[in-house]
Formats: C-alpha cells, structure tokens, sequence
C-alpha cells in the first residue's frame, strides 16, 4: 500500500461528516462455491427512499447475472452528520485489505481517495461513447476513477407569496438570463421591509459538514474568484485572492446588513418565516409533500438560479459509484456491476425515489419549462464548477467552513488571509 497506517487514519479524520446507523448483508468477498461473490457498500440507510432504490438493483443485478454465477450482497452505513463513521470504516477497510468491489464516495473526495489508494483507475474499461453518456465523471490526474450516481445543483428556492407582498419580479430571471449580486441584494432589501420576515437563509450554520461549503462556494467563482491552483497543492493567491475575497465579502455583507443570520430555523422557511432558502434538489420533496399550510402547490414557491457577479456559476457534484482498490484481479464482474448500477434504467430507478437529476444523460427527463427540476439541469449543463480537485480536499473543506463562521466577526481580508496560511501549511504537510 502507498499509504501507511497514519496517513490512512489522518486521511479518514478529515473527510466529512456521518455515522454508522446501520449494517446488513453477509458481506460476501472473494469467490466461493460456483458464484464470484461481490461486495458493496452504499452510504444510505437501508430503509429510506434511495436505499430502498438500491436494494432492487442488487436484487435485479442478481437475477439477471445468475446464469454467469455472479452473486452480489451489499451493506449500508448510513452517512450523517456530525461523526465520520463512514469514512473511518473505508480507511479500516483500507489497512485491513477488505475493501468492498464497489463503494460510494462525495465527489469532491475523489483526488484524496484516489492518492490514497481506495479507488481503482477504470478509466480503460469506459469506451469514449460510455463516458459521453454522463454529465460529469469523477476523475483525478486524468484518470477516471468515479461515475455519479446521480446529479446534484442547487439555488434558492422562493416564497411567491412573499416575494409578491414585497413586489419583487422574478418573472425574467433564468439560468440564461440570471440576477447578479446586487440585484440579489435589491431583493433582500425588499423582503426584509416585511414585518417579522427574514430575506435568505444562507446555510451559514450548516459547517458540521460538507453542506455549507457545497451550497456556498459557487460565489465565489462567481466573483472570478478561486481556491487552490492546477496541482491542488497551492492555496496562497487562490484562496485568498482579490476576486476571491469579493466573494466572501458578498456573503459578509448579507450578514451585516441582516439579511441572513446563523440562528434561522431549520423549518423557517417552509413555515414562512424566511423569503428565500438556498437548497439542493433534496428540498423539491419536502415542499412537494410535507409543508401543505405554506406551500399548498408548486404555484406557491419556486427556484431561482445562482446570481452572478463577473460570471455566472452554480454547484455541482454528488456521490458516486468507484471500484475498490482491492486484491480482486479479475475486475471485469466488478465493471459489469459498475456499469449495470449506471445504466439509465438504474439512473432512473435511483432518481425516481431521490427526485435528483440523472447523472446518465439518456436518462428521458420531460423536466417542463423553468420548473425547478429544469433550473437545477440547466444550471448543471451551463454554468456548474466543481469544487476544488486536491488531495486536501478535506483542508480546503475545513477551511472554507471557517470562513463562513468567522463572517459574523470582523474583517473578511484578515480572516481569509488567516485561513488561507492556515491551508497552505496543511497541504505543504502533504
């Protein structure tokens, strides 16, 4: 192994958030009896909407792949927030050579997972037209490594009934024709003249794990902005840039002028309390389903994109499928997993019970005009970045969330300025 047992360890420490809700299959692993028996590990519950998605593909991969003697089990550790379980049992997995064929992994992890040897190079196993096939792949020094399991953007999702009291017009904002950075202010403005009415919920409190810096980094390549250079190793003059600053400061100046705050209510918005709430597509359920008192239709709220400042830019990036860097040699049954759990039938059986976007581009998805399903695919095809590809991913992460604390206090140059050195001495360590 590349990695020894501290640096497998420190890696799992830093990598975000979960922990272990609960466990099931027999494990399987190796080959035995007349089946080639093949392991994997998904980071859901078992019993939520997208485990549930899961276990009938393994189910169906089971029966269709019977007759070549190719027997899958599968287990769950649910990822959640606050502990990293998850993470800790990979690097476990890792040291003791029980890696699973097929695991999960956050996109952004990639660079880290890859240098630290979990993840198997595919990239030989794909033909140019399968890799055309999906919106984004998960790739590190050029080597593919990760295929999304489905696809994720996010924007702000709106009260219309507020937004008409406050007589604000969204009618011609569209991911071709966005709002910028003061018009975005302008809004805000308006909604906070409504009595006992919060403009935006930022997601500031949202720093125990990766959320904050996922629904928050896009201001700041909005901004012209970066964070680390093509090696992924330098932070200095990347993080802490000019452009990079008038990013954050963008996201300073809600604060101070109290159009967000770090105490919102975690139902505020869906109870209308607050004007706009910056979300993944994970939200288009609940306000689908559960807030009938607010939000009795899809005539009641609606999704805006990201505003710009010196160009336009939106999230992306969510789990995905990766091989397991294990002693298995044979990995052909594994690539026929792989493939299987990608294929559109899977990408839409996935996406049915989570709402997300496919990541398999043939996926049909009749999303209808400036729904909010078609702004988040929209947004996906013309204006997402990723975040950061380095092996310090998890500094960068660390980082960032710092930042989006320490902006309730003091100067934006001097706190990212602060972080910034504080990063650069984390990745020289590596």
């Amino acid at each position: 192994m590349k990695k020894s047992l501290l640096a497998l360890l420190s890696l799992s420490l830093f990598l975000t958030g979960c922990g272990i809700t609960e466990g099931e299959g027999d494990g399987g692993g190796g080959s035995g009896g007349e089946n080639t028996k093949l392991k994997i590990r998904f980071h859901v519950d078992s019993k939520s909407s997208e485990g549930i998605a899961y276990k009938k593909l393994v189910d169906s991969f089971n029966t269709e792949f019977s007759s070549q003697g190719i027997k899958v089990t599968a287990s769950f550790v649910a990822r959640t927030a606050g502990e990293s379980a998850y993470e800790r049992q990979l690097a476990t997995d890792m040291l003791e050579g029980t890696l699973p064929d097929i695991i999960t992994f956050d996109a952004p992890n990639c660079a880290a997972y890859a240098e630290a040897g979990y993840l198997y190079d595919f990239s030989s196993a794909l033909s140019n037209a399968e890799k055309e096939q999906f919106i984004t792949l998960n790739t590190y020094k050029g080597k593919v490594y990760g295929i999304p399991i489905q696809e994720s953007s996010a924007g702000f999702y709106y009260n219309k009934a507020l937004f008409a009291q406050a007589g604000i017009d969204v009618s011609n904002i569209t991911v071709d024709n966005p709002w910028d950075f003061n018009t975005f202010k302008s809004a805000c403005a308006k909604l906070a003249s409504l009595d006992g009415i919060t403009p935006v919920d930022m997601r500031l409190d949202a720093t125990k794990d990766e959320t904050a810096t996922y629904l928050l980094y896009p201001f700041i390549y909005a901004a012209g902005g970066s964070f680390v250079d093509e090696t992924g190793l330098i932070a200095t003059g990347y993080f802490n840039s000019a452009e990079s600053k008038r990013g954050f400061q963008f996201l300073k100046d809600l604060v101070t002028a109290n159009y967000t705050n770090y105490g919102i209510g975690a139902t505020d918005f869906f109870t209308g309390k607050v004007g706009m709430y910056l979300s993944s597509g994970w939200t288009i359920p609940d306000l689908d389903n559960k807030y009938p008192a607010t939000f009795k239709d899809r005539g009641s709220w609606g999704l805006l994109p990201y505003p710009k400042d010196v160009k336009a830019a939106s999230a992306n990036g969510s789990w995905s499928f990766a091989i397991g860097n294990n002693a298995r040699k044979d990995k052909s049954p594994v690539v026929k997993l792989l493939k299987y759990l990608t294929n559109a039938a899977s990408s839409k059986t996935i996406t049915d019970a989570t709402k997300m976007i496919p990541a398999n581009k043939n996926v049909e998805t009749h999303y209808e005009a400036n729904s909010p399903e078609d702004v988040l695919y929209q947004q996906l095809q013309k204006t997402s970045i990723a975040r950061p590809s380095t092996v310090g991913y998890p500094q960068f992460s660390s980082a960032f969330s710092q930042v989006i604390s320490g902006l309730r206090e003091g100067d934006v140059s001097t706190l990212v300025d602060n972080k910034a050195n504080v990063l650069q001495n984390n990745l020289n360590k590596l």
